[in-house]
């Protein structure tokens, strides 16, 4: 599991403290997501045999994941070069997904995000796919798709008439596809 370690919108300045301890608070999602699955002692277990590791994406540089099942998570804030990176350690048996929500980006600038330039570069290529979600497949609190809903509003009244048609289409275009996929792959599952 690896997350770029980028703040969200502002800096938190130097942290005390070894290594750990520095790049803990950007990890620490991915060690609360792992605590909703497993038990403490199981996790610990994990970890410690190196079933599970948790790092920031930078320190997947060099390394070739072989038999492995790779997460990158909030990769909306991961730079082009670091997504290339990133895809490029998969080994033999592996695979990869990556996450992100391009709303959400905390670059400097939101060109930069590998996330957004992913499938303009890679969607022709056999054996990647995208899959978008949207607010119906939220799972947190009942009102986060209101919340989504509200933030959604005020984007589309603030954009042109012409990128707001165009991007409506794109979403439209999205489910499609996973309509299609999803059928696809109820029909033959080797899909």
């Amino acid at each position: 599991l690896a997350r770029p370690a980028v703040e969200a919108g502002e800096s938190l300045g130097f942290l005390p403290g070894d290594l750990q301890q520095k790049i803990d608070p950007y990890l620490r999602p991915l060690y609360d997501a792992l605590c909703d699955m497993l038990t403490p002692d199981k996790l610990k277990e994990y970890m410690e045999k190196k079933v599970i590791e948790v790092v920031p994406l930078a320190y997947m540089r060099g390394r070739t994941l072989n038999n492995a099942f790779i997460i990158l998570d909030e990769a909306q804030n991961a730079t082009s070069m670091q997504m290339k990176m990133c895809l490029t350690r998969l080994g033999t048996h592996s695979k990869a997904i990556i996450t992100g929500d391009t709303t959400q980006i905390d670059l400097p600038r939101k060109s930069d995000s590998g996330l957004a330039e992913a499938p303009k570069l890679l969607a022709d290529i056999p054996g990647i796919s995208f899959v978008y979600l949207d607010k119906s497949d939220v799972v947190r609190h009942r009102l986060v798709r209101d919340i989504i809903d509200a933030y959604e509003k005020r984007a589309r009244e603030k954009m042109p008439a012409e990128e707001r048609r165009h991007t409506e289409r794109r979403q439209e275009d999205r489910r499609e596809e996973d309509r299609l996929k999803n059928l696809a792959t109820q029909v033959n599952p080797s899909l």
